[in-house]
């Protein structure tokens, strides 16, 4: 297996693939299909994800968002993900971890969007299941906590389905499309995924050593 895909460079030196996808930092060489596929599930997007700064789908403003992505990363903070299909090397959409916490905590939270056209189709859910044995077998992680608007019923399934539990409900918890929203709260333990009869065990190549 490779561990760059076309176009890649250090920065994009981790790589985690299973199930014919894989997952890698996004790099100034995905700025052309990673703004056409969000620029066209804008609508589909916008009611689930904070207000998009004005020149969010430019190349200044991807720029500025691989640089905030390459400090959070350097400090240990968070991970940023593209999703692509390892056959066509397509994006289909973005995973993230971040809130990166060591200590008594080793918890993170996971976001995620995909493109509208891809939706629906269990790319995403796919791509969870990768992710959650990296963070508890890489990164060492104990717990994985996520949030969803109440309304959001395909993504409560697709974390239920990948073993979430759902622990509570915050009010006015983010602030979504303009308006403070209230969210329900999952969380996946590393017992919780340890636990499941059926698991994904990815390849993982040149992780980071910020989060060891």
């Amino acid at each position: 297996m490779a561990l760059l895909r076309p176009g890649a460079t250090p920065d994009a030196e981790l790589l985690i693939e299973a199930g014919g996808y894989y997952l890698r930092p996004p790099i100034m060489y995905d700025f052309k299909p990673w703004a056409e596929l969000r620029g066209e599930s804008r609508a589909f997007l916008k009611p689930w994800e904070p207000l998009w700064p004005s020149d969010d789908l430019t190349r200044t403003g991807f720029r500025r968002r691989l640089r905030r992505y390459s400090k959070d990363r350097k400090e240990g903070r968070s991970l940023s993900f593209l999703l692509f299909r390892a056959r066509s090397n397509e994006i289909l959409g973005g995973l993230t971890l971040s809130n990166i916490r060591r200590g008594v905590s080793q918890t993170a939270t996971l976001g995620y969007w995909m493109g509208e056209r891809h939706a629906g189709k269990g790319h995403m859910s796919s791509a969870v299941a990768m992710i959650l044995p990296f963070c508890f077998d890489v990164l060492n992680l104990h717990r994985i906590e996520a949030a969803c608007l109440p309304t959001n019923m395909p993504s409560i399934r697709l974390l239920e389905n990948a073993g979430f539990h759902r622990e509570g409900y915050a009010r006015n918890y983010l602030l979504i499309n303009g308006t403070w929203q209230d969210h329900l709260l999952f969380a996946c333990l590393a017992e919780d995924h340890a636990s499941r009869p059926e698991k994904v065990a990815p390849s993982v190549e040149g992780i980071l050593k910020e989060f060891l």
